[in-house]
């Protein structure tokens, strides 16, 4: 991952095209309720800016449709009434509030409005394009589109880690008619220690899977199996685990098409002489419901009608264990019904652990686990939080990723 950073441009005097990650969560009233994904690009932001540079930023924010697409014209007003709070201008005056003036957004993603602007800038200037999904060539990373963001500056930075895993205009086709291409700080600390995870990692080296199906992870799983010292397996796709070795589990979520991956999975831990450790007891209701009747059962012990939602006081303390023993851990998928109360226990003591364990570097997988470490207000205490929940997998995954693979190389 030699790829050129963005203290390796010199920006004085030039035009620095950006890709940001400013698909943030908005109030009813289309205002940003968290600008905890603006803060995170502010570095980046604050660098060119301060050393002289003009910065033109670009981000999707959420998922516009198409209005040529529509069926009736009733249909059609209605896709551009909800696309009218997809625009960036509260973004831009969020940003706006944060670094002091100097944001000025425009409305749209390129054209002779974008251009006339950004002639008219001056070093330390910020421009905000529209959302750059609103242009029907994003997503289909088209040549044109991509061509016409290059030529808006001699630059460019990526600092959207999570959308580096798609190969769309703003993230991987402008960097072929551009000059130099190089990461953002964000992009950087995200290569930093998924590289330790996947090239180097200080050993032990523990990965703790969660989330709900197996099939969705066959490849992390797979490629796991070829780095880590040992492999937890927890949340709903343990349930799949447990029938693959024959155990009955009730009304627990159950992945059909994963029972093959799971008895293939354990039969490579063996060989790899990965430790696999498993539920060994779990906490049921008798419905998904945070009132529901709770008991901890063993293995096997899952009657009809009840279904696992966390793991269960013994499987905690071997998790633990296995954890404590470790140097680097990575972690992605909670270990249970995280969102209600009492099914949180064992995400909640984990994220405990590795939040009060400083020797251990916790590298902390985007999506429902980053959600949970920032709910209990442990996130900082992590080594790494994850910013990009699809581009993370895709790294354990062992992908290449289009976006960070189309930067400059030093």
């Amino acid at each position: 991952m030699a790829k050129l950073m963005i203290e390796d441009l010199d920006v004085k005097g030039k035009r620095v095209v950006m890709r940001v990650d400013f698909n943030v969560p908005q109030n009813d009233d289309g205002t940003v309720r968290d600008d905890t994904r603006i803060r995170a690009a502010l570095k980046s932001i604050n660098y060119v800016r301060d050393n002289g540079g003009m910065l033109i930023l670009m981000s999707h924010l959420g998922r516009p449709k198409n209005p040529d697409k529509a069926e009736s014209a009733e249909e059609k007003a209605k896709i551009i009434k909800a696309n009218q709070k997809l625009r960036m201008d509260p973004v831009a005056d969020k940003l706006r509030e944060l670094v002091g003036g100097n944001v000025t957004k425009v409305d749209a993603v390129v054209g002779p409005e974008v251009k006339k602007a950004v002639d008219a800038m001056k070093p330390g200037d910020i421009i905000v394009l529209e959302n750059t999904r609103f242009h029907a060539g994003e997503t289909k990373n088209d040549e044109a589109l991509s061509k016409e963001l290059a030529s808006l500056g001699d630059v460019y930075v990526s600092d959207a880690f999570g959308s580096v895993h798609r190969a769309h205009s703003s993230t991987e086709g402008v960097t072929r008619f551009i000059g130099k291409s190089a990461a953002g700080y964000l992009v950087a600390k995200e290569m930093e220690y998924f590289s330790k995870v996947l090239e180097n990692p200080e050993r032990p080296l523990t990965a703790v899977l969660g989330g709900a199906k197996v099939s969705d992870k066959i490849t992390v799983i797979d490629n796991l199996l070829n780095l880590v010292d040992t492999l937890i397996i927890g949340g709903g796709m343990a349930y799949t685990f447990m029938k693959a070795q024959g155990y009955e589990i009730g009304n627990s979520l159950l992945d059909e098409g994963g029972i093959d991956v799971a008895r293939k999975a354990m039969e490579k831990a063996k060989e790899k002489g990965v430790e696999l450790l498993l539920p060994e007891d779990t906490v049921v209701a008798d419905a998904f419901d945070a009132n529901a009747h709770t008991k901890v059962v063993g293995l096997g012990e899952i009657e009809p009608g009840w279904q696992g939602l966390d793991i269960g006081p013994k499987t905690l303390e071997k998790f633990k264990a296995a954890i404590k023993k470790s140097k680097t851990v990575v972690w992605n998928g909670p270990l249970g019904v995280f969102e209600m109360e009492p099914f949180a226990k064992g995400t909640k003591a984990v994220a405990e652990l590795l939040a009060s364990s400083p020797g251990i570097t916790s590298v902390i997988g985007g999506g429902d686990t980053a959600a949970a470490v920032t709910q209990y207000g442990l996130a900082e205490k992590m080594s790494h939080v994850s910013t990009g929940g699809g581009a993370s997998l895709e790294m354990l995954e062992g992908k290449e990723l289009p976006g960070l693979a189309a930067l400059s190389d030093r």
